[in-house]
């Protein structure tokens, strides 16, 4: 079975992330004050979107310089052209404090728009997408982490914004990202899905939780699929992942074999589970469900790991 992790939202970036050469300042300030130099900017973080014909997030160096002095700023690679590729954050609150009612229009309009939508919605190229993704997970990373683990001094940022670095003890701290498995379990002709308080009304999703420390993917797997259901199950096959900045995980996406069927729901964790036939989950994808029934957006995992089921089949548990 065909894996269609580049169409997975997040996954696709072509950006050499030239991780070798971050510690190489006179390189990095190359590429960030190379006229090809282009730029994310992040007000908090949210994204924001030039206008045009279509959404770009782009920003030349005197476009971005119009926004002041950024925050945090981060390389996030080299384009297929050699040119540098950066991320800046700015405090949140950047638009707003420019007037209520004008978007800012001192170099060239702008949206701002959370990145969900943005995914939600189609608004940039994948390759785009990949990127703002990165970008969203390492300025948030920045954000959380401005204080030293070990002493509580305050740390600061090197290595191009990859590390941050405590002066007062000598810790080195990095990104962390944290895995999360995300998994459909199989009954012959049916799976189970589960939806939480917060998903839009009628959705249903595979069901999901962190990868605790010690544990194995398989592990994890079968341990949520059973605190959040309490069914067992016994086969695992891993699917795809997808890169997940809300605000950096790492979805595992696998298929379960199940042992058993009967449901018992955590209704801490769900606000519902049940089994649903193949042909519930097509109409779902197809938003043709009789009950008006929904599953995640393509851009979202879940919704390859149903598309995958609904043509394989069980056939899945043997990729």
């Amino acid at each position: 079975m065909i894996v269609p992790s580049a169409s997975i939202g997040f996954n696709l970036n072509h950006l050499d992330r030239r991780s070798e050469k971050r510690d190489d300042q006179e390189f990095i300030a190359k590429l960030r004050n190379d006229a090809a130099a282009r730029f994310l900017v992040f007000d908090g973080d949210v994204p924001l979107l030039k206008r045009g014909e279509k959404h770009d997030a782009w920003f030349t160096a005197s476009e971005a310089l119009t926004f002041g002095e950024a925050l945090q700023s981060v390389f996030l690679g080299q384009e297929r052209d050699g040119s540098g590729r950066f991320a800046l954050g700015f405090t949140a609150g950047l638009v707003q404090a420019e007037g209520k009612d004008e978007p800012h229009t001192r170099s060239v309009p702008y949206d701002r728009i959370d990145l969900r939508s943005i995914a939600l919605q189609g608004l940039v190229p994948q390759a785009l997408l990949g990127a703002l993704g990165e970008a969203k997970s390492m300025l948030d990373w920045h954000g959380r982490h401005r204080f030293c683990a070990n002493c509580g001094a305050r740390s600061r940022a090197t290595a191009a914004g990859w590390q941050r670095l405590c002066d007062a003890c000598g810790a080195r701290h990095f990104p962390r990202v944290d895995p999360v498995v995300i998994m459909l379990t199989i009954d012959g002709e049916r799976c189970l899905l589960g939806r939480q308080r917060q998903f839009a009304p009628g959705m249903y999703s595979a069901l999901a939780g962190f990868v605790e420390p010690g544990e194995t993917v398989e592990d994890a797997v079968r341990r949520e699929v059973h605190e959040e259901a309490h069914v067992s199950c016994a086969e695992v096959v891993y699917f795809a992942s997808q890169p997940w900045p809300f605000p950096s995980s790492l979805m595992i996406g696998c298929f379960a074999q199940a042992s058993d069927t009967d449901i018992v729901i955590d209704t801490t964790e769900l606000e519902d589970a049940r089994w649903f036939t193949r042909a519930e989950v097509a109409a779902m994808l197809e938003g043709t469900h009789a009950d008006g029934l929904s599953a995640p957006k393509p851009f979202a995992i879940a919704h390859h790991l149903l598309r995958a089921y609904v043509e394989h089949g069980a056939a899945v548990l043997r990729s």
